[in-house]
């Protein structure tokens, strides 16, 4: 073989295994997410991002810059994680452009202002929206019910904004993670007085969980608080009530204590 080529093939290759950097997301989500709970529930310190927004907005640049045609190319789970990634600090950029004067994400309005239908950021080479990157493309391209647990709406009610970001090579395990955290956090899901009490999300997106029955059993163990609970979950019989969902911001006391 040609020597310049055995030299571009060489040059080629490292760059071709090279993951998308998400470090700099990563150290603002350790630096800023509060886990509660018993970490099964996270708050976000808004005022130490609005503190950090430079290097967010660099973050956020670098998403940007991102070719479809380069993102096409990267394995199942590298697109994933960067969506996912994506969306998360998106919605945080859209928080600090109000914050502190917001106290929900709707704040912005439902339909005129609409959080997650307006196209306020750039990716992919296009204009997006936080919709289009949950709805037209994680859940219809993916079929993976649990990036439910994985995106973040900056709101109480929301499966908890992650203490990292999303990385390729664990994203299997961070997105079970999510799931039994969720699952076992009782304010917003739970087996009482004979019925399994769950988040609207279980509504909202039944077909993503169906059989939701099936569902459930699966995750007995952390749905249920002693064997009996579990073994009722395990029958698939028990009738389901759906949560108010709470959209109070997901706030940090500690934000006003600076």
């Amino acid at each position: 073989m040609d020597a310049r080529l055995i030299l571009a093939a060489l040059l080629w290759l490292p760059l071709a295994c090279v993951a998308f950097e998400h470090q700099p997301w990563d150290a603002l989500l350790k630096k800023h997410v509060a886990l509660i709970d018993g970490g099964t529930a996270s708050r976000v310190r808004y005022a130490g991002m609005a503190q950090d927004r430079a290097a967010l907005t660099r973050y956020l640049h670098s998403l940007s810059s991102v070719p479809e045609s380069e993102f096409n190319s990267w394995p199942k789970p590298e697109q994933m994680a960067f969506l996912i990634n994506a969306y998360n600090a998106f919605a945080v950029e859209k928080i600090l452009t109000r914050y502190p004067d917001i106290k929900s994400i709707w704040d912005f309005g439902r339909v005129l202002g609409n959080p997650f239908r307006d196209e306020f950021f750039a990716l992919l080479g296009s204009k997006r929206s936080l919709d289009w990157i949950e709805h037209a493309t994680l859940r219809k391209r993916y079929t993976d019910p649990r990036v439910h647990y994985a995106v973040n709406c900056a709101s109480i009610g929301c499966p908890m904004l992650r203490e990292e970001a999303y990385v390729a090579d664990r994203l299997e395990t961070q997105l079970e993670e999510q799931a039994r955290r969720f699952l076992s956090d009782r304010s917003r899901n739970r087996l009482r007085a004979g019925r399994l009490e769950v988040s609207k999300i279980f509504d909202w997106f039944r077909e993503d969980f169906e059989p939701r029955a099936r569902y459930f059993a699966r995750y007995a163990e952390v749905l249920g608080d002693d064997a009996q609970q579990r073994e009722a979950l395990r029958s698939q019989k028990i009738p389901l009530q759906f949560l108010d969902y709470d959209w109070s911001l997901n706030d940090s006391p500690s934000s006003f204590q600076r």
